[in-house]
């Protein structure tokens, strides 16, 4: 009976750095995923975009992922029915970015 009273602390003691140990994996996994990417249209001007989780910022705007259909991601506001008929399309592996007026090529930095 003692050692059940000894044991008791040591168990609380021990459930309680599970708790601690599990919520600090789980706060790991929502860490901040984005990737910046220097754009230049055919006059060689420079445009920054950002593809944050699952968002993509470029020229003051915020347009949300549409989904991809092979290597294409489209990106839009309000996404339509149709992705391909998405007002931006990237192409990671080349570094296209196609909008509904230009076409860029976007480096990864």
């Amino acid at each position: 009976m003692a050692i059940l009273k000894a044991m008791k602390p040591f168990n609380i003691q021990l459930s309680a750095c599970l708790v601690t140990a599990s919520l600090l994996t789980l706060s790991a996994c929502e860490r901040e995923t984005y990737t910046s990417w220097n754009c230049r249209n055919t006059a060689g001007d420079k445009l920054p975009m950002v593809l944050k989780k699952a968002q993509m910022q470029f020229q003051g705007k915020q347009l949300n992922y549409c989904g991809s259909l092979g290597e294409k991601s489209y990106f839009d506001g309000n996404c339509p029915a149709a992705i391909e008929k998405a007002k931006v399309t990237f192409i990671p592996s080349t570094g296209a970015l196609l909008d509904q007026e230009n076409e860029l090529h976007c480096e990864v930095l």
